[in-house]
Order: C-alpha cells, then structure tokens, then sequence
C-alpha cells in the first residue's frame, strides 16, 4: 500500500516543491520513503512545466535538498481521487482546495503539524521578496515536516 500526499501553494514553484523536497528527505530518512508518494502542485497553472523558482532551488541545494527536477503541475479537481492528504500552505490555497473537494477528502495546511505553530500558522509566500524568505519557508518547512510524517506512519500502520 502507498500512501499518496500532494503540498499545494499557488503556483508551485516556491513552497510546495521546497515543502515536497524537505517532506521526502524526512520520509527518507524516518524508512518511510518506499511506502509513501510525495507529489506537490498549484492552484493556479500559469507556471505548469516551469522549473522550480532559481532562489528556492538555490535555498533547497545549500542544504543538502534537491529539487532539481521540479516541474511545476495544477491541482485540479479529479486529482483528489489520487491523494490520501492534500496540504495547503496557506490559507487561501486551503479554502480553494476545500471548495472543490468530494466529501471525506483529507485537506488541511500544511503547518498544522507543526507542535509550535499557532493555529491557523501558514508558509508565507516567499515570492516577491529576498532571499530571507526562503529561507524562512525552508526552517518551517523543515519544522512541519516531522509532524506530517508521524501523522503519516499513524495512518499507514
């Protein structure tokens, strides 16, 4: 049995790929990499087949992540049939992914795996700005990510 994720940000190339690149390395890392699909996505499509954004790939590599194969995909709708979690990193992207999800789909946000972060805790879009905020994303990712796996050997033992 493989249990499927997909992390959802607006246009996947920031924070879905960064969060999809940290969450196989924990997989990986916790013997859970064979039993578990790792996949992210964006709401919107105007980047679909673009490569991930050159700062989060540049933050990705400096520790130790790779991300280099990243193409970005829209979610849509008949894609809930493939996930077992869907996770939104914000707030937004979550109210988007709930209105077009079939009753009993699992979707939440992302931090809300976090132990430490408030409720309702979202991964800022990085975009616009520096580097810092990649940089940001990656330590909440990073954070997230352990809860998020635990969560996931709960569901698959």
């Amino acid at each position: 049995m493989t249990y499927r994720v997909c992390l959802v940000c607006m246009g996947n190339i920031c924070r879905s790929p960064m969060a999809e690149a940290v969450l196989r390395h924990t997989l990986t890392e916790q013997g859970l990499a064979k039993r578990v699909m790792v996949d992210s996505a964006g709401t919107g499509g105007w980047h679909a087949g673009d490569p991930m954004d050159e700062r989060a790939l540049r933050t990705l590599t400096d520790h130790g992540y790779d991300g280099s194969a990243h193409r970005a995909r829209q979610f849509t709708e008949d894609w809930f049939d493939r996930y077992d979690l869907v996770l939104a990193m914000d707030r937004d992207n979550l109210a988007f992914l709930r209105r077009m999800a079939p009753l009993g789909s699992e979707v939440r946000l992302f931090r809300s795996f976090d132990p430490n972060a408030p409720e309702g805790a979202e991964v800022p879009d990085p975009y616009y700005g520096g580097t810092e905020g990649f940089e940001e994303v990656l330590e909440l990712v990073r954070a997230a990510s352990e809860g998020i796996v635990k969560h996931i050997a709960d569901e698959i033992d």
